[in-house]
């Protein structure tokens, strides 16, 4: 008795753990979720209000807001095309460690270029402009070779398989044309095989030519198609059997 207590408490002690397991990871899974979708749409409006400033504003201010946008918006391209092409050629996963590298320059890049925007002393935000357009596109060329590499490997693996399967096709093709070729000859002469020849066996001395005469006589002959009775209806498997009429 003793020993079913203690299997009993050591059961629901497991079940307790594992239901507080299960419902810290899905705590933790839905944690994610929401802090990706607060990221995604912080991203969204500062990228709006940065566009609004490239546009609308001219001076330091603009130009400072054009350089943010164009950093953002390449890292952004080149981080969406690096883990979409992960997911079918595996050798990419190098090249998001380099690019994981490359986004923290970026970020602190991005966050300077956001203090400057609040820095009152334009004067000196003039002064390191021409750095800070090199960094920049430094930064921007980096991470457009690493997109259009991954686009050209993508491009070749896909032009190579296209041409792969073209010429499996090719050769599928030929095989069929090969059979409509051949395929009537072999019926003409699986049909004229047996009739042709001394093989029916009406030439003088053939052994047993009167028993080849009778077991031809009693074999079945083909029976001719008759046509169909326009006045009979036509019956289908899948239709009901008609009741028989009640005559008085």
């Amino acid at each position: 008795m003793e020993a079913v207590i203690l299997i009993l408490a050591l059961l629901f002690v497991a079940f307790v753990a594992l239901g507080a397991y299960v419902s810290v990871k899905a705590i933790g899974a839905a944690k994610r979720g929401v802090d990706r979708t607060i990221t995604q749409a912080r991203r969204t409006v500062e990228d709006t209000t940065l566009r609004a400033k490239s546009l609308g504003q001219v001076g330091v201010s603009g130009e400072l807001a054009q350089l943010r946008l164009q950093l953002r918006t390449s890292m952004k391209a080149t981080q969406d095309a690096l883990h979409a092409g992960v997911a079918e050629d595996a050798s990419l996963k190098e090249s998001i460690g380099l690019f994981e590298r490359l986004s923290a320059h970026g970020h602190d890049l991005d966050d300077e270029l956001r203090r400057l925007e609040r820095e009152p002393d334009k004067s000196r935000v003039v002064e390191r402009l021409p750095d800070l357009r090199e960094r920049v596109e430094r930064i921007k060329h980096s991470a457009e070779s690493l997109r259009w590499a991954a686009r050209d490997r993508a491009r070749t693996f896909a032009e190579d398989d296209l041409e792969a399967l073209s010429a499996q096709i090719d050769v599928e093709a030929g095989a069929l044309r090969d059979w409509s070729r051949t395929e009537p000859d072999r019926t003409a002469e699986t049909a004229s095989g047996p009739l042709s020849g001394p093989a029916a066996g009406t030439g003088p001395g053939t052994a047993g030519t009167g028993r080849t005469a009778d077991a031809e006589a009693d074999a079945p002959r083909p029976q001719a198609i008759t046509a169909r009775d326009p006045r009979q209806p036509s019956t289908y498997s899948w239709q009901k059997s008609a009741s028989p009429e009640t005559t008085n």
